[in-house]
């Protein structure tokens, strides 16, 4: 009898002295992330199907496009509504597809991924995830390039929960750099966009989390030097969580889990974007890509 699959195919594992991080074939999505043998990233098990994002790549649209269409060029397009119950098209196509391993080094994996034609997205995307551990921590850069003969929109995202150790996020400190939040309809659907001051979605100065939901999307964010936006978590006992997105993201959802089952409110899930939300229909940061042009951009981990 042949042994059973694993639910996220193939398992490459990177290490560079005390870090560890397993990269999947399945949507060349990120399951482990370690630094001296504590999890920074709420994965899941080898074992496991990966449920609620974890750890998965968005492309080509983060997050939702209302009711799964959206007009180019004069043409209707219709996807397939993977989430009914809110009617929308969430999070892409690629994140349950197989990717192929083009390299792997004992700290370094690039995947890749040939997005073909299909109904509701009749536009073909070259993919490459490039995930490398270093002395500053975990990187990851996703490059797509169009493949066909006319422009094609383009979005990307990642999904990773973090954690700093806590049974949930309530008692962390939260330092998140976006100065301005979406708002949206019950569907997750942008409705308009309002300055965070003076609300309780103003995180750029720390503060404790407590009993806020978080399930929103962020813009206008504070950059440092390097044109890195920050998000970080701190624990009471000292123990934190960073991660940073370079400015091809200029969106960032930040998700709570308080509609999770599974396990509210354990972690938090810190998506960078590149567009936002119901981009395909709205245009809010989406690319169009000429035929032949590269998009790229980078996020990661930081250890320190």
């Amino acid at each position: 009898m042949a042994e059973p699959v694993c639910p996220s195919g193939a398992q490459i594992e990177l290490v560079f002295g005390q870090q560890r991080a397993i990269v999947v074939e399945l949507g060349a999505g990120l399951r482990v992330y370690e630094d001296q043998g504590r999890a920074i990233l709420e994965g899941y098990a080898a074992d496991e199907m990966c449920t609620a994002g974890r750890g998965q790549t968005l492309i080509p649209w983060p997050n939702r496009i209302s009711e799964g269409r959206y007009e180019l060029a004069g043409r209707t397009h219709q996807l397939a509504l993977s989430e009914p119950g809110r009617g929308t098209a969430i999070h892409g196509l690629v994140r349950w597809t197989s990717w192929r391993i083009e390299a792997h080094e004992p700290h370094r994996a690039v995947l890749t991924h040939v997005l073909y034609p299909q109904p509701g997205y009749p536009f073909a995307l070259g993919l490459r995830l490039e995930y490398s551990l270093g002395d500053d921590g975990l990187g990851v850069r996703t490059t797509a390039t169009n493949l066909g003969a006319e422009p094609c929109p383009y979005g990307a995202g990642a999904h990773p929960y973090l954690t700093a150790g806590t049974e949930t996020i309530d008692p962390l400190l939260l330092r998140a750099p976006g100065t301005v939040r979406l708002l949206a309809d019950p569907r997750g659907i942008p409705t308009g966009r309002e300055p965070v001051g003076d609300t309780d979605h103003d995180f750029t100065t720390p503060r404790r989390i407590g009993r806020t939901t978080l399930d929103t999307c962020y813009t206008g964010l504070l950059r440092d030097a390097d044109g890195r936006a920050w998000v970080e978590l701190h624990a009471p006992d000292g123990r934190a969580a960073r991660l940073w997105l370079d400015e091809s993201y200029p969106y960032l959802m930040l998700f709570s889990g308080d509609s999770l089952p599974e396990f509210q409110r354990t972690s938090l899930a810190v998506e960078p974007m590149t567009c936002a939300p119901n981009a395909f229909r709205s245009g809010d940061g989406l690319r169009m890509l000429e035929p032949g042009e590269s998009f790229a951009g980078s996020w990661g981990i930081s250890n320190r």
